[in-house]
């Protein structure tokens, strides 16, 4: 790994920026984070926040008109001024001007919470968050987190929190108000779609793992393992899963990608180089001046089995690194559905104060010098997932029952029909064959029977959709279908 691309300590260094570099590229953005400009920027201020210091106005002309606003504010408000919160405000203003919703500043206390996510744990919902059209939207939720059992999906756009409106908000602002201790509720205004009918979410926050790698085996070898983010363990993580399933005698390897939405760039490079033939280009690393960083795979351990990879409309940034790697250097299939999007490379920097600021550096381009931005990677087998998988979470302290109408009423229509139930038609209209269904699903479930579809008749009936999903996973089954050829 070359020197700029890995989480070493650089040598610039002073008492207002002890800088520590990391190297993400996340389709997400619930942590956020300048070099040259906010060591000036602090300076300007002085160490107190008080005084100005008109030598650093002189030598950068650019910063005397944020100096004369910060004076003539410090000067005349009307009340007393948190100078912290002020020019934590100042760098904040500075990035969002970048228009860009990777580039981003976040204070002390997000800070943590940033590294308590690429390390260990952190308590929260468990969804990756980025701002689209001054509005929040899921990118995607993470394995097993409570985000992912309520049944939150990629493109969903989070309207408010507890009631409170995010139109226009950062993900840290979003962050600060979605993340919380374990065990309390939050409710969530959900969009699935801009023009689709708000819905009602309430997820009980919980302690979500940094386990990134899940693998398992079938009967006839073939093996599934995927990977949910790339966090600072992955690699690790997945040489060990890898190792264990060849030892038991693994003929063939689906890579499920689905809904990652990134993470560490070395962590996707390392990977990517288990898959890819020595000496052929990984990646390529592309600066503002027109210079250009190339990886290849290097020697080593390499996975021999035949492999797939499975990608979605959550598979973000670095599963892209992957996946295009895997898809152009080595020929492997990709199957499922067209990528996020999301082709550049930011850097995260610790300022000595713990607060961070997160900034896109460069963009990456794939072995053949594509540039999947905003574009995705499409896959060379296209396959969908059944319908009933897209369906919206329905809150269980909502009564739902004869005579009432709505899109959750045709969901409940359609999930019911899914699970082997007549519902009569699927028209979002609560009638008679409706009731009869949910009360032949109550009997069959155990579950007192009412003829309503509220507490545990919806929650049981979601968990039968789930289970569903996960028996008739038309892409994974695609996936194995073409390893075993």
């Amino acid at each position: 790994m070359e020197e700029n691309q890995t989480m070493e300590e650089p040598k610039q260094s002073n008492k207002y920026m002890k800088i520590k570099k990391f190297h993400f590229v996340m389709g997400i953005f619930l942590i956020i984070f300048l070099t040259a400009g906010i060591t000036t920027l602090a300076l300007m201020f002085g160490e107190d926040g008080e005084k100005p210091i008109q030598q650093v106005i002189n030598q950068r002309n650019e910063f005397s008109k944020l100096y004369s606003a910060y004076d003539t504010i410090k000067k005349d408000y009307y009340t007393d001024i948190d100078d912290k919160k002020l020019i934590s405000g100042a760098i904040t203003g500075m990035l969002q001007s970048l228009e860009d919703p990777y580039s981003v500043y976040m204070d002390i206390e997000e800070a943590q919470g940033f590294h308590e996510k690429i390390s260990s744990s952190f308590e929260g919902i468990g969804a990756e968050i980025q701002t689209q059209d001054s509005k929040i939207m899921v990118v995607a939720p993470i394995k097993g987190s409570p985000a992912e059992k309520a049944g939150l999906k990629p493109y969903d756009y989070i309207l408010s929190v507890d009631g409170k409106s995010l139109e226009g908000m950062s993900t840290t602002e979003a962050v600060t108000l979605i993340r919380g201790k374990k065990g309390t509720k939050v409710q969530l205004m959900i969009q699935r779609g801009k023009n689709s009918e708000p819905m009602q979410v309430e997820i009980v926050r919980d302690t979500i793992p940094i386990e990134t790698v899940y693998a398992k085996m079938d009967d006839s070898k073939i093996a599934t393992i995927q990977i949910t983010s790339f966090s600072e363990h992955t690699y690790e993580e997945l040489l060990k899963a890898v190792n264990d399933l060849e030892s038991k005698g693994m003929k063939g390897l689906v890579l499920d990608l689905r809904q990652n939405p990134g993470g560490i760039l070395d962590q996707a490079l390392d990977i990517s180089d288990l898959f890819v033939p020595e000496g052929k280009q990984i990646l390529s690393v592309e600066y503002r001046n027109g210079e250009k960083e190339v990886y290849k795979a290097k020697g080593g351990k390499k996975v021999k089995v035949p492999v797939a990879v499975l990608i979605d409309n959550g598979s973000a940034s670095a599963s892209e690194i992957v996946a295009g790697a895997l898809k152009e250097a080595a020929g492997i299939l990709l199957i499922g559905e067209k990528t996020f999007g999301k082709g550049t490379v930011q850097t995260a920097v610790d300022l000595d104060d713990g607060s961070n600021i997160k900034y896109t550096t460069a963009k990456w381009l794939t072995p053949n010098d594509n540039w999947i931005h905003k574009k995705g990677i499409e896959p060379d087998v296209k396959v969908a997932l059944p319908s009933y998988a897209n369906l919206p979470y329905i809150s269980p302290e909502k009564e739902l029952s004869i005579t009432t109408n709505g899109t959750e009423v045709k969901a409940i229509e359609e999930m019911l029909a899914a699970v082997g139930y007549k519902p009569g038609n699927v028209d979002g209209y609560f009638d008679e064959a409706t009731q009869k269904a949910v009360t032949e699903f109550q009997k069959a479930n155990k579950l007192e029977v009412t003829g309503k579809v509220s507490g545990d008749t919806t929650m049981v009936l979601m968990s039968k959709i789930r289970e569903k999903i996960v028996s008739n996973d038309t892409q994974l089954l695609k996936a194995i279908e073409n390893v075993k050829k």
